[in-house]
C-alpha cells in the first residue's frame, strides 16, 4: 500500500509534465499495476485536483483588487476614446476631401511616368532592332542583285552580332528560321551558275584550245624562222638551184612570220578573255563560307572528270579529215588550259596532283585513240598533218607544265605508219613511171636538153660527152624520174622527222632507214613485178638491166644528198648505209633470169608452129622455114645485148656473161625441144626422109652456134649444146649400129651421148615408118628382099638395145 503511493505521484508528475498526446503509455501503466490500483489512482488524482483548485483560488483572491482597479480606469478612458474617435473621423474626412485632387494628379503623373518609361524602352529596343532590320533589308537587296557572297557575309553578321541582341522577338525567330533557307537558296543558285559555267566551258573548250594552240604554233614558227635565218649555211652542199629556192623560202617565211606576229600582237587572247570564270570563284567562296568547300571540290572534280571523258571520246569519222583531229585536240587543250587556270587562281579547288592524275588518264586515252584512228589513215599527207597537230598539241600542253614525252614516243609509232603510207604512195608512183616508160635510151638533141637530164640525174660518161649531138643516153626516161622520186621521198620523210625534238644524227639515221625500206622493199617489189609482166619483152628487159645499173651507181649520190640535208658526215661511225646496191643487183639477176625464160618461151612458140611431115620419103633439101625464122630471131635478139652497159671492164664482163648465158641457155633449150619433138610419145612413126629433113634443121642450128652470135665463147663450146642431137642423127643417117653396139660403154665411143633408150625409141618409130612405107610400095618387087633384110637388121638391133636398156635398169 505504502509502495503504490509514490508510484502514483510519479505518474501524476509525468502526466503534468508530458505532452497530452503522449500520456497514453503513462495511463496504461496505471492499469498494469496491482488490483484496485485504478481506484487508488483515481482517488489520488481527485486529491491532486482539489489541491490545485485551492491554489487557484488563493491566487485569484490575491489579484482580485488589482483587476477591479483596472476595470475602473478602463471605464474612465472610454469616454475620451469616443471623443478622439469623432475627431479622427472628422479629420480623416477633411483629409480625404483635400487629397482627392492630389490623388488624381498623382495618378496622372504615375501614368505619364509609365508611358515615358515604356517609350524609353521601346526606343531602346527599336535601336537594337533597327540594325537587324537594316541588315536583313540589305540581305534581301543583295539577294535581289545576286551578290550572294556579300549576302552570306551579311547573314554571318546577323547571326553572330545582331540577332543575339533581339533574339526574344518573334520577328527575330522568323529571321533565324529563314536564314538557313536563304543559304540553301544561295547554294542552289550558285550551283546552277556553276553548272552553266561548266556547260559554257564545255562549249568553248575547243575555241580556248584552238587559241592556245595558235599561240604556241606562232611562237614556235617565230623561233624556227629565227633559227633558219641564223643558220644561213644550212644545206650549203645541195644543188645550187634548190638551195637558192630554199633560202628565198626561208626569207619569205621569216618575213611573213614577223608580219603575222605584228598583226596578232594585240589580239593575244587567254582563257579569261574567252570564258567568264566568276561563277566558279563565286561558288567556291560561297561553299567555303558555308563550310561545304570539300563538297564543292568533290562535285567540281567529279563533273570535270565526266567532261574529260566526253572530250576524250572522239567522233567515229575523226580519221577522215584533219579538221576532225584539230577539233579533238582543241577540245582537249581547252579543257586542260581551263584546269591549269583554275589551279593557279584558286586555292585547293584543284591541285597539281589532281591535274597530273587527270592528265595521265587523258594521255593514256589520247594515245589509244590516236593509235586506233591513225591506223585508218592511208593518205601520207593526212598522217603528216596529224603529226604536225600532235606536235603543236604536245608543245602547247608542255608549255602549261604537262609531261608529253609519251606523245613524242607515239609519234615514232605513227612515223612507222607514215612511212608505210609513203611507201604505198611511192609504190604507185613507181608503177606509173614504169608504165609510162618506153624503155629506150633517152635522146638528147642539144646541150640544153642534155643539161636538163643531168640536172635531174647524176650521170657522168666522158666517152658520151665527146660525142656530138644528137646522141642518146644509155638509160631510159624512168631512171631520172625514179631518182627524183626517191629524193622527194626523202624530203617527205624529213618533213615528219622535223619538230620531233631529235638530234640531227637520229634524223639522219631515220631518213636512211626509210630510204632503205623504199629501195629494198617498195622499189625492189615494183622492179620484180615489172620484170614479171607479160608485155615486157627482151628489149625492155635489157633496158631494165641498164637502168638498174645506173640507179645502183646513183646510190652514193643519194647518200650525199641525205648527208647534206641533215648536216651529218658520212664518216660518222653510226651512220647507216643505203642498201640500194643489193636491190638493183637482185633486180638485174631477176631481169637476166626473165630474159632466159622469155627466150625459151619464144623458142617454144616457134617450135609449136613446126609442121613436119614425118612420113615424107625424102627431105626438101633445105631447112624448115620455122627454124630459119627462129634463128633469125635469135641473131637479132643477141645483137640487142651489145647495148648492155660496158663503160668499164666490170660492166663489159657482166655484159658478156649475160649475153653468153642467154645464148647458151637458148641453144640448150632449142636442142632439148628438138630432142623432145623426136621422142614425143604421140609420134608413132618416122620416115628416113623426115630424119634427113630434121638433120638439115639441126645443121642450121649448128651453123648458128658456130657463127659466134655472142662473142666470148671458146672453140665449139656453143655447138656442144647440140651434140646429143648430132650423135643421134649421125647414128641414123650413117646407120652405124655395129659401131654403136661395139663401142657402147667406152669413153672413146663415137656415139657416147646417145643412150640406148633414146636410140631404141627413135629406132622403133623408124621401124614402124619403114613397115608402113613397104606396104605402100609393094609393087616394086625387086626391093622386097632389101626391105626384108633391113627390117631383120632393125629387129636384131632393137633386141640388143632392149637388152642394154634392161641391163641398165637392173644395174640401177
Amino acid at each position: 500500500m505504502a509502495e503504490s503511493l509514490p508510484e502514483h505521484d510519479r505518474i501524476l508528475q509525468e502526466i503534468e509534465s508530458t505532452d497530452t498526446a503522449c500520456v497514453g503509455p503513462t495511463l496504461r501503466s496505471v492499469y498494469d499495476d496491482q488490483p484496485n490500483a485504478h481506484q487508488r489512482f483515481m482517488e489520488k488524482l481527485d486529491a491532486c485536483i482539489r489541491n490545485h483548485d485551492r491554489e487557484i483560488e488563493k491566487m485569484c483572491n490575491f489579484h482580485h483588487q488589482g483587476f477591479v482597479d483596472a476595470i475602473t480606469e478602463l471605464l474612465k478612458v472610454r469616454a475620451d476614446a469616443e471623443k478622439l474617435k469623432v475627431q479622427v473621423t472628422d479629420t480623416n474626412r477633411r483629409l480625404q476631401d483635400a487629397g482627392k485632387e492630389v490623388i488624381a494628379q498623382t495618378e496622372e503623373i504615375i501614368r505619364c511616368r509609365v508611358q515615358q518609361r515604356n517609350i524609353t524602352t521601346v526606343v531602346e529596343k527599336l535601336q537594337l532592332c533597327l540594325p537587324v532590320l537594316e541588315m536583313y533589308s540589305k540581305l534581301k537587296e543583295q539577294m535581289k542583285v545576286k551578290r550572294y557572297y556579300s549576302a552570306l557575309k551579311t547573314m554571318e553578321q546577323l547571326e553572330n552580332l545582331y540577332l543575339p541582341r533581339v533574339s526574344q522577338y518573334r520577328f527575330c525567330q522568323i529571321m533565324i528560321e529563314n536564314l538557313p533557307k536563304l543559304r540553301e537558296e544561295i547554294k542552289e543558285i550558285s550551283m546552277s551558275d556553276l553548272k552553266d559555267f561548266l556547260e559554257s566551258i564545255r562549249k568553248h573548250s575547243d575555241r580556248i584550245g584552238e587559241t592556245a594552240m595558235k599561240q604556241a604554233q606562232q611562237q614556235k614558227t617565230f623561233s624556227t624562222a629565227l633559227q633558219k635565218q641564223n643558220n644561213v649555211n644550212y644545206g650549203r652542199n645541195m644543188h645550187l638551184g634548190r638551195s637558192r629556192i630554199l633560202e628565198s623560202k626561208n626569207e619569205i617565211t621569216l618575213k611573213r612570220t614577223f608580219e603575222e606576229d605584228d598583226e596578232h600582237e594585240e589580239e593575244v587572247l587567254t582563257a579569261q578573255d574567252l570564258v567568264d570564270f566568276s561563277p566558279v570563284y563565286r561558288c567556291l567562296h560561297i561553299y567555303s563560307v558555308l563550310g561545304d568547300g570539300e563538297i564543292f571540290e568533290n562535285y567540281y572534280r567529279k563533273q570535270r572528270r565526266k567532261q574529260a571523258r566526253l572530250v576524250l571520246q572522239p567522233q567515229s569519222s575523226m580519221h577522215e579529215t584533219v579538221e576532225g583531229y584539230r577539233r579533238y585536240f582543241s577540245q582537249i587543250v581547252g579543257f586542260f588550259v581551263v584546269e591549269d587556270h583554275i589551279l593557279h587562281v584558286t586555292q585547293g579547288l584543284v591541285t597539281r596532283t589532281y591535274t597530273d592524275e587527270l592528265w595521265n588518264m587523258a594521255l593514256s586515252k589520247i594515245i589509244a585513240v590516236l593509235r586506233t584512228h591513225s591506223s585508218y589513215c592511208s593518205d601520207p599527207d593526212l598522217v603528216l598533218e596529224l603529226k604536225n597537230l600532235i606536235v603543236v598539241f604536245a608543245d602547247t600542253l608542255q608549255g602549261y607544265g604537262f609531261p608529253v614525252n609519251r606523245l613524242f614516243d607515239l609519234l615514232f609509232e605513227i612515223r612507222d605508219q607514215y612511212n608505210e603510207t609513203l611507201l604505198k604512195k611511192w609504190s604507185g608512183l613507181f608503177r606509173d613511171i614504169f608504165e609510162a616508160d618506153n624503155y629506150s635510151p633517152i635522146p638528147v638533141a642539144n646541150e640544153e636538153e642534155y643539161k636538163i637530164v643531168i640536172s635531174k640525174f647524176p650521170f657522168q660518161d666522158p666517152e658520151l660527152d665527146k660525142q656530138s649531138f644528137p646522141k642518146k643516153l644509155p638509160m631510159s626516161q624512168s631512171v631520172p624520174q625514179i631518182y627524183i622520186q626517191v629524193k622527194e621521198f626523202i624530203y617527205a620523210s624529213l618533213k615528219f622527222s622535223e619538230s620531233l625534238h631529235r638530234s640531227s644524227t637520229e634524223i639522219d639515221d631515220m631518213l636512211r632507214k626509210s630510204t632503205n625500206l623504199l629501195l629494198t622493199r617498195t622499189l625492189s617489189s615494183c622492179l620484180q613485178n615489172l620484170i614479171k609482166k607479160p608485155h615486157i619483152g627482151l628489149t625492155e628487159l635489157v633496158q631494165i638491166i641498164i637502168n638498174t645499173t645506173h640507179l645502183e651507181q646513183a646510190c652514193k649520190y643519194l647518200e650525199d644528198f641525205i648527208s647534206n640535208i641533215t648536216n651529218i658526215s658520212q664518216v660518222t661511225v653510226h651512220t647507216a648505209r643505203l642498201y640500194g646496191l643489193s636491190t638493183f643487183k637482185d633486180a638485174r639477176h631477176a631481169a637476166e633470169g626473165e630474159i632466159y625464160t622469155k627466150l625459151n618461151q619464144k623458142i617454144d612458140e616457134f617450135i609449136q608452129i613446126a609442121d613436119y611431115d614425118w612420113t615424107m620419103s625424102e627431105s626438101d633439101g633445105r631447112a624448115s622455114g620455122y627454124l630459119m625464122d627462129l634463128i633469125n630471131f635469135l641473131r637479132s635478139t643477141f645483137q640487142v645485148f651489145t647495148h648492155l652497159p660496158n663503160n668499164n671492164n666490170d660492166h663489159a664482163a657482166m655484159s658478156g656473161k649475160v649475153a653468153q648465158t642467154a645464148c647458151m641457155s637458148a641453144c640448150q633449150h632449142l636442142s632439148t625441144s628438138l630432142m623432145q619433138m623426136l621422142l614425143d610419145g604421140e609420134l608413132k612413126q618416122i620416115s628416113m626422109g623426115a630424119i634427113q629433113q630434121f638433120n638439115l634443121d639441126v645443121i642450121q642450128c649448128e651453123l648458128f652456134a658456130s657463127s659466134e652470135p655472142v662473142p666470148g665463147f671458146q672453140g665449139d663450146t656453143l655447138q656442144l649444146a647440140f651434140i646429143d642431137l648430132r650423135q643421134l642423127l649421125d647414128l641414123f643417117m650413117v646407120w652405124d649400129w655395129s659401131t654403136y653396139l661395139a663401142d657402147y660403154g667406152q669413153a672413146t665411143s663415137k656415139y657416147l651421148r646417145v643412150s640406148p633408150s633414146t636410140a631404141l625409141t627413135l629406132l622403133e618409130k623408124v621401124h614402124r615408118g619403114m613397115k608402113d612405107s613397104s606396104k605402100k610400095n609393094n609393087i616394086f618387087a625387086q626391093f622386097r628382099k632389101n626391105d626384108r633384110d633391113k627390117q631383120k637388121l632393125i629387129e636384131t638391133v632393137v633386141k640388143q638395145l632392149r637388152s642394154l636398156v634392161n641391163g641398165m635398169s637392173q644395174h640401177t
